[in-house]
Parts: C-alpha cells; structure tokens; sequence
C-alpha cells in the first residue's frame, strides 16, 4: 500500500473542530428538547470552526494532490515542459494564498487593534479571524511541499 504524504498537524485541528462542532450541536439540540430554548454560542462557534475545518481540509488535500486539476496538458508534455508548468501552478497557488495571508493577516491585525467584538457572544473578533492567515500560511508551505513531491516524481496526477 502506498503512503500517502501527511499534514498531521491540519488534519488533527481538522478533526478536533468537527469533533466540537458536533458536540456543540448535540448539546444544543439536548437543551433545545430539554428546555425549549437554545444556546446562544452555538452558530457562532459552529461557523468558525467550519472555516477551520475547510482550510485545514484543503491543507491536507494539498499535501496529499488532492485537489482538483485538470491533468491533460500536464500528462502531454514532456519533462521539462511539464516541470516548467508544475513551476507556474506553484507560482499562481502562491501568488493567491499569499494573498490570503497577507490580507488576512492585515485583516486579523486591524481586528485586534479595533478591538471588535463578535455580534452574538461579544468576544475578541480577531480570534476568530487570524486562523484565515494562520491556516492560508500553512497552505503555502503545502503547496511547496507539494510542487517539490511533484517534480521531482514521487506524486503523479490522481494519486
């Protein structure tokens, strides 16, 4: 069986915001039943964790090719071609995220230095928004990881 290469650290946050989020849920459906009332932190809570989920997911996928692309020039050209091609794809992915992350990371900082609080439970805003540069800085060392497994052979398109 072939190893695929690993983001570990993603995929654990990954698994531990779905593992919260559907605790949160399941307790407030309980309490819901319970007391015909709902818990004001839960939708909150529940939509940031999916954006973690997502970019954590989307980190993992990275390491692993797993995204979707279309091969079809990249299967028809010959070696150096298609490195040069995998060499653009890097540079395009890079350009996008680093963008992510540049502007998320501005975003997350005037967040902090507004001190803007969350509309539902009043909290600190800019903990929900530095995982966008936190998790988008993780993809651009993804990506890198990704583009190196590629050209030098060890991840063909579809593995």
């Amino acid at each position: 069986m072939k190893r695929l290469p690993d983001a570990r650290l993603e995929r654990v946050l990954a698994s531990l915001a779905l593992v919260i989020i559907s605790l949160i849920s399941l307790t407030n459906v309980v309490t819901r039943y319970v007391t015909g009332g709902s818990l004001a932190f839960t939708e909150e809570f529940s939509v940031f964790l999916m954006v973690v989920v997502t970019f954590a997911g989307a980190s993992v996928a990275l390491r692993r090719n797993g995204h979707i692309r279309i091969g079809l020039l990249e299967r028809a050209l010959p070696g150096a071609p298609r490195k040069a091609l995998i060499v653009f794809q890097w540079l395009c992915g890079t350009l996008v995220l680093g963008l992510i992350t540049w502007f998320g990371g501005k975003l997350a900082w005037q967040e902090y230095q507004w001190e803007s609080l969350s509309p539902g439970l009043g909290l600190p805003q800019w903990w929900y928004v530095v995982w966008l540069p936190v998790l988008s800085a993780a993809m651009l060392v993804r990506l890198a990881q990704q583009t190196l497994d590629r050209l030098r052979g060890r991840l063909e398109d579809g593995s």
